[in-house]
């Protein structure tokens, strides 16, 4: 549990904003469909991978008896949230989505689903978001399968345009861009304060 809030780092930024533009797009339905496909793919994946590295990274120093082991990996993970807040504080400095996001308006489903990989791969804080997941995770010697509240809550996430879209109608047209132009002006606030949580959590962790 203590790892979902970090779902909402995932999302602050163009992912979230990107699915608000494709919820307004000619084809709202079927591209935000492909975009959060495409997003499950690109979280899915390097999940996995950073998972597996924490794990042959703890057995490498002690294995789960060893104490030393966990705190190691406590240290790294402290580490990267670290890295991770300095890389959404010098995000914010964006006042305007980019310009290529205009073209989201008129987006097909095979760009965003592309789009979706894209984002998640190439966004070094979402790799570091993931990476510092997966070993908060395989340092305590959680199971794989704790991963997947993470990703389905990100994805939740992502979906809230596309749910809006079809529960309000016409009227999400309105909301939306509302929507878009605080999360890009405000939610990397909300992301640095997430960020400083779980840093406590991890820095408790260290202190036992």
């Amino acid at each position: 549990m203590t790892v979902l809030p970090l779902a909402i780092v995932m999302i602050a930024g163009p992912q979230l904003i990107s699915a608000i533009f494709l919820a307004s797009s000619r084809q709202p339905r079927s591209s935000s469909l492909a975009y959060l496909i495409g997003a499950t793919v690109g979280v899915v994946v390097p999940l996995a991978i950073w998972y597996l590295v924490f794990r042959a990274v703890k057995v490498a120093a002690g294995g789960s008896k060893d104490s030393g082991a966990r705190h190691l990996i406590d240290w790294i993970v402290l580490a990267l949230l670290v890295v991770l807040m300095v890389l959404v504080f010098a995000r914010r400095k964006r006042s305007r989505p980019p310009s290529w996001m205009r073209k989201l308006e008129d987006a097909r489903p095979r760009f965003a689903l592309g789009l979706g990989v894209l984002l998640f791969l190439a966004m070094p804080s979402d790799e570091v978001t993931m990476a510092s997941v997966a070993g908060s995770l395989a340092g305590h010697d959680r199971p794989w399968w704790h991963l997947l509240p993470f990703l389905l809550l990100t994805l939740l996430l992502l979906a809230l345009p596309l749910i809006a879209l079809l529960l309000l109608g016409r009227r999400a047209a309105t909301m939306l861009p509302k929507v878009r132009n605080w999360a890009n002006a405000h939610s990397w606030v909300v992301s640095e304060l997430v960020i400083l949580i779980f840093i406590a959590i991890v820095a408790s962790d260290l202190a036992k």
